[in-house]
């Protein structure tokens, strides 16, 4: 059985952010999910409403590739 103990905060900590924070870069760690990222592709965070409708990196691909199709039509005069 677990010995679950509840730690309190003492009382001077404040739960406001500081104005300044100092990070230690030497015990940093190579992110996790780099790798996931293949050399060819761009990361990129939509906003909160734009990634309500694209639930999938697919849907986000399939609409722009219909407009980058769209305006080169367009370029061309090609209706």
């Amino acid at each position: 059985m677990k010995n679950n103990k509840v730690v309190e905060h003492a009382s001077s900590i404040s739960d406001e952010m500081r104005d300044e924070y100092q990070f230690d870069y030497s015990k940093a760690k190579p992110n996790r999910f780099a790798s996931r990222i293949g050399r060819d592709q761009l990361m990129i965070v939509l906003d909160p409403d734009v990634a309500a409708v694209f639930k999938t990196p697919e849907s986000v691909n399939q609409v722009l590739r219909a407009i980058i199709t769209l305006a080169s039509k367009m370029e061309k005069g090609i209706n």
